[in-house]
């Protein structure tokens, strides 16, 4: 596939529309951006050969609103990532961005420590009340996502699968294996009841979607190689791999290639799929099982910036209607938190004032659940309406039963 794809070479096709300004939540949310168009065409008219940085840059939070609604096909907000890591290579990091740029290898020190996991939550439920995270510039107001007692991967080999022929290795991404191992053990639930065995492969790192938006690229490029390595391997053995993360999915799909511009980024792509994605696939084969408790509830769908870039449609409100439910999408826009945006201390407002319509909608309290496949979109909704939302994996995972 031609190189052309690469994110640096679309800015040459910017029409100056100004679709992607329009489409824009940070620019309906504050003034003082000035927009997609500037910080990423302008600049990757020139290939970055200008040392020029647009000030307003830090304002994108990278949801990817921009390229959906450009017409030409801009890569506006990798465009913006790229020329975010030029400004870093100038400048320092603060310790918040080092903070929440490396939630893995937090979360690896931490469970270390006996009791590592309580010890932290306790640790930063002090921090807030004494508003020290406020003081290290992260959003005072959040709570930071808690670390489960014990991860994923950790607790996988508990898990009794039926040995099977079929198998498919599982992206947990940091989210899942950290903070919410439920929904990979929805997962493999699901898995197991269409016929697959899950397999773990511990030599994943995080996707490097948390370290791009924070200017990270040279270790984002390091985890890029490792993974695309990975999944490579996986693909020459006939495994598909599999993520219920969509901002994994998105990374592992398309972004590593957006930013590196390397044929080996296409080829590991090709056998990357969301864990929806994957469903729709077996069903559309007539492969799934569709021996399921009826689903008679229903469902409020906030659909994902991530997953909506991935044109692969609604795979998992499709699945979860044909089970018997009823699934409305909220329909409201992004929710703000963009990842690790919304717990900067100077984006807790912008973050907030984008998920507004958001929260609103959920508090109609019309439904009787909220879903969504995104946690810290999950996050975000619970700490904006009070309500707190679940992975459409673990609806799935209980008509199983």
């Amino acid at each position: 596939m031609s190189d052309k794809t690469q994110a640096i070479f679309t800015g040459d096709r910017c029409l100056s529309c100004t679709g992607c300004m329009a489409s824009c939540p940070v620019m309906a949310a504050i003034k003082d951006y000035c927009g997609p168009k500037l910080v990423g065409p302008a600049h990757g008219r020139m290939h970055f050969a200008q040392e020029d940085i647009e000030a307003t840059l830090e304002f994108c939070s990278n949801c990817k609103s921009c390229d959906r609604a450009c017409p030409s096909g801009v890569a506006v907000s990798t465009l913006n990532m790229l020329k975010r890591a030029e400004y870093y290579k100038t400048h320092p990091h603060t310790q918040a961005e080092d903070m929440i740029a490396h939630g893995e290898r937090m979360a690896k020190l931490i469970r270390k420590i006996p009791f590592g996991a309580t010890v932290s939550n306790l640790g930063m439920g002090f921090g807030k009340a004494l508003n020290i995270f406020d003081k290290l510039g992260l959003a005072g107001e959040r709570n930071m996502p808690a670390y489960a007692s014990t991860s994923f991967k950790n607790f996988f080999p508990r898990i009794t699968q039926p040995t099977t022929g079929k198998k498919v290795v599982l992206f947990t991404g940091c989210f899942i294996n950290d903070n919410e191992p439920q929904v990979g053990k929805a997962f493999v639930k699901v898995m197991n009841a269409n016929g697959y065995e899950v397999l773990i492969d511990k030599a994943f790192n995080c996707c490097g979607s948390p370290l791009v938006v924070t200017g990270y690229l040279d270790e984002a490029r390091q985890h890029a190689d490792n993974n695309a390595a990975r999944i490579l391997e996986w693909k020459s053995k006939g495994i598909s791999v599999v993520t219920p993360c969509t901002s994994c999915s998105l990374m592992l799909k398309e972004e590593y290639h957006e930013l590196f511009g390397e044929d080996k980024f296409h080829e590991a792509a090709e056998n990357v799929y969301d864990a929806f994605e994957f469903l729709e696939i077996l069903q559309e084969r007539k492969a799934f099982n569709e021996n399921l408790k009826p689903l008679k509830q229903k469902f409020l769908y906030h659909v994902p910036c991530h997953l909506k870039s991935q044109a692969i449609g609604l795979p998992a409100a499709n699945i979860l209607e044909e089970a018997g439910a009823k699934v409305q999408t909220a329909d409201a826009g992004c929710c703000g938190i963009s990842g690790n945006y919304g717990f900067r201390k100077d984006k807790y407002e912008i973050s907030m004032k984008i998920g507004a319509k958001l929260f609103e909608r959920v508090k109609q309290n019309d439904f009787d659940k909220v879903i969504s496949d995104c946690g810290t979109c999950r996050m975000q909704i619970h700490h904006g309406s009070g309500i707190k939302p679940c992975h459409p994996i673990e609806i799935l995972a209980e008509a199983y039963s």
